[in-house]
Parts: C-alpha cells; structure tokens; sequence
C-alpha cells in the first residue's frame, strides 16, 4: 500500500512552491452568489501558468528526485492539465519529459505540451489506453513512470491550494472539489483534516464517468467503469488506491452531475464570475447548483481547476454550437 502524504508534506511542498508559484487569488462574486442562493468563493487555480491546478503537484514531485532520476526523465498520461504539470516543471528542472496522451487531444492542450519541450505521443482511444502506452514507454527508456493519481509528492503538492483556502476563509462550511483520479479531492480532504476540521470536503463528478464515485461509495475498492464524458478533464475510467485511501477517512460526500449541467455551469461562470473554465473547472459549480437547497445561505468554496477550454467547448457551454 502507498503512504499517504501527511500535511507536514503539504506544509513543506508551500515552502518549496512560493518559490516558483504565487498564491492564486479566490474571490466572491455578486452576480453568482445571486444565482446559487448562497456565498459562493472561487478559487482561481485557471490562473496558473499552466492554466490549471495540476502545476503545484507537478513542481513537488520533479522537485524531489534526484539527479540521477531528473537525468533519466518522466513519463506522464493525461487528457492535458497532468501533461502540462509534468512538461513544465520537467523544464524548469531540466529533466526530460514523454506526454502520452489519447488521439486527438485538445489542441490547446497539446500544443502548450510541445510549447513547454516535452515530447508528444498520441495512442489510445482514452486515458486508461493511453497509460498502457505509458507503462510500455517507460519501461522501454528507463524513465519514471508518473501515475495522474498515485503520487504522494502530487497530492501534497496540491494540498497547498487547499491550505490557501483555509488561510483566507477559516470558516468555510464546505468546499466542493472536481474529481477525475481524485487528487484534488484528496489532497482538500488532507489539508481540512488538519486545519479546517468543521468543513465538509465534497467531491463532484461527471455521472457519465463515475469510477471514482462508485468506488468511494463501495469503500475505495478499485473500480472501473465506462468513460463516457465529454468532460475530458473528468475522463478517467478508474479509480486510484492512493486517493482513495484519503477519501475514505475524510471525505463528506460525493455528488454525480451530468454533462449538460456541466456545460451550463461553465457558461454562468463566464457570464457571472467573468471566468473562462474548462469543464472540469466549472463542475463544482454545476454540484452546487444542483443542490441550491443543500447550501443556502453557507459559505462555499468551489475549486475553479483549469480554464483549458478548447475553442469548441466554448462555442458549445455557451449553446452557440451543437
């Protein structure tokens, strides 16, 4: 079994990260928290320099191989954010760096990836083909295997969002987190535990990929199950034991959400937090629409992840597109 990160591991990733990251901004907006029926703060992690919340964790593991392993370079699998992690933090340390990514990625998304040096491998009809490819790449050139979810050093990485959140708002009754692997939703459930323990830690997903949904429900056994989102952020087939493990002690509940909220969820983002999200980045927003009634009049975090929105997906949340 994995050890999971600890918040001395989140304390000590804040440390490392001020000296590459600024802290991103969260801020409440009128307009939106008239349409949700409640105070509604978002977290801004679209303002990243990759444009997603994925960087932090990237930067921490990168930041705790050694040289040798730096020398040997990464292998990553991803529908994008992962891959602009690990390009990223692979360039600011010198290390090599493969992407494997499904064929026909977002174009924005795998052009960043080349933009930032790393080396692109279209294979697979989705992202648990595109791991196998992974495993098969690394294997073939001695380098370090990054799984998207089962990485201690990510998910204290990315518990510095969480800390953020908890400096500026102590007493927050709950942050809803996108789920994907689960990193995100992990590394919040890390962070609460420690420092906010009166603050439900919700995760939210897309019901048409719903590994990680079904397997927190069940327990966290390891499940797969069909991947049908449109949601390429959220496309992930199966769940992750590392995320799960940290779930299961601290998550509050999990909600499911179907595309089409999704969609208009990114689109009152636009409209009423002037924020471009991808739809992975708008989900939150979308659960806690879905259940205006459950947070009326609470404080709420939502988690804006990325705003790596293809040109297509804008057209589309915003119905001018079919």
């Amino acid at each position: 079994m994995l050890r999971p990160p600890t918040i001395t591991d989140a304390l000590r990733a804040r440390r490392l990260l001020g000296d590459h990251l600024p802290p991103t901004p969260m801020w409440s907006y009128p307009a939106l928290n008239a349409t949700a029926g409640t105070t509604v703060l978002v977290k801004h992690e679209n303002a990243q320099p990759t444009g997603a919340f994925k960087v932090r964790g990237g930067i921490t593991l990168l930041a705790g191989l050694d040289l040798a392993e730096r020398a040997r370079g990464v292998v990553g699998y991803s529908t994008g954010n992962h891959a602009q992690s690990l390009a990223f933090a692979a360039a600011r340390f010198g290390a090599p760096c493969v992407i494997v990514m499904p064929v026909n990625p977002n174009p924005a998304k795998a052009n960043a990836v080349r933009a930032l040096g790393a080396e692109l491998i279209e294979a697979g009809a989705d992202l648990t083909e595109a791991a196998e490819h992974a495993e098969t790449v690394a294997a073939e050139r001695g380098m370090r295997l990054v799984s998207a979810a089962n990485e201690p050093a990510l998910i204290a990485g990315v518990a510095t969002a969480y800390l953020e959140i908890f400096d500026k708002e102590p007493a927050l009754d709950a942050v809803i987190v996108p789920v994907g692997g689960g990193s995100g939703a992990a590394a919040a459930c890390l962070a609460a535990a420690a420092v906010a323990p009166g603050c439900q830690i919700i995760a939210t997903q897309s019901a048409a990929s719903p590994a990680a949904h079904d397997s927190w429900e069940s327990g966290g056994a390891p499940l797969s199950r069909p991947n049908r989102t449109r949601v390429e952020g959220l496309a992930t087939g199966r769940s992750f034991e590392l995320t799960q493990q940290l779930m299961r002690l601290h998550l509050a509940d999990f909600l499911l959400v179907d595309d089409d909220a999704i969609a208009a969820a990114q689109w009152t983002m636009m409209r009423d937090a002037h924020t471009l999200a991808e739809g992975a980045g708008a989900v939150a927003l979308a659960a806690l629409l879905a259940h205006r009634e459950r947070f009326a009049g609470k404080r709420v975090a939502v988690m804006c992840s990325g705003g790596n929105a293809s040109e297509r997906e804008i057209l589309t949340c915003g119905g001018l597109a079919a």
